[in-house]
């Protein structure tokens, strides 16, 4: 039988920034972003897996130093104004197209004192970079990460991925989905797109049963 979670359930927001649940999984990368101006020579990588919040962070980020957000693999073909401050989500997918333009975007940056903030999913040394020069800057950069989540964080997240969707479920129906599922942000967004999408097609509530029923399907399936 599996075990029942308990803990306390996050309520409110962390230090008024938008709905960002904090906490030991990612306080570190929480308190990294929030003081630009100690991020040695201005440029800060924000790693963590998919679904952990990193765009929630660059939004963040975004709006307090004023940033250009921009994927790495849809870069501009010129580079900013003096004195922006840029954002770059996604390195491992950034081209060796632009590789050359994201080397000149990152010199540019240092020489008009401008903050750059980049998220991936891995440390700079796992990135496709065949440009040397580039490579050896970014493995410079100080790393922000997000750990693997922890019961406070996945339950967050499940409640709030709920909330987006209008969905209000009890707290006992996110303290028997979690222990059955496995622990990551990836499977809790999984969970939630798959229970309002059989809600919706049966016009089941969701509830422990409906959560029941696509459990041991996906048992099943697995």
């Amino acid at each position: 039988m599996a075990r029942q979670l308990t803990f306390d359930w996050p309520t409110g927001v962390a230090l008024g920034r938008e709905d960002f649940f904090v906490s030991p999984a990612n306080a570190q990368a929480y308190a990294m972003i929030g003081a630009p101006e100690a991020w040695p020579d201005r440029k800060l990588i924000l790693m963590g897996p998919t679904g952990s919040g990193k765009s929630h962070l660059c939004r963040v980020v975004q709006t307090q130093i004023d940033a250009v957000l921009l994927r790495a693999d849809d870069l501009p073909d010129t580079l900013p104004h003096a004195g922006r401050n840029v954002i770059v989500e996604d390195m491992e997918s950034l081209p060796a197209a632009r590789q050359e333009f994201m080397f000149h975007l990152h010199n540019h940056l240092r020489n008009t004192q401008g903050f750059l903030l980049m998220t991936a999913q891995t440390p700079p040394s796992r990135w496709p970079l065949s440009l040397p020069d580039l490579a050896s800057r970014m493995q410079a950069a100080a790393i922000a990460p997000i750990d693997d989540p922890d019961d406070a964080l996945l339950s967050a997240l499940m409640m709030k991925l709920m909330a987006d969707r209008q969905i209000m479920p009890p707290a006992a129906l996110v303290t028997y989905i979690l222990p059955r599922i496995e622990r990551s942000f990836a499977a809790v967004a999984k969970i939630v797109a798959d229970l309002d999408a059989q809600s919706l097609a049966t016009g089941r509530p969701m509830n422990r049963a409906l959560a029941a029923t696509l459990l041991d399907k996906a048992g099943d399936t697995g």
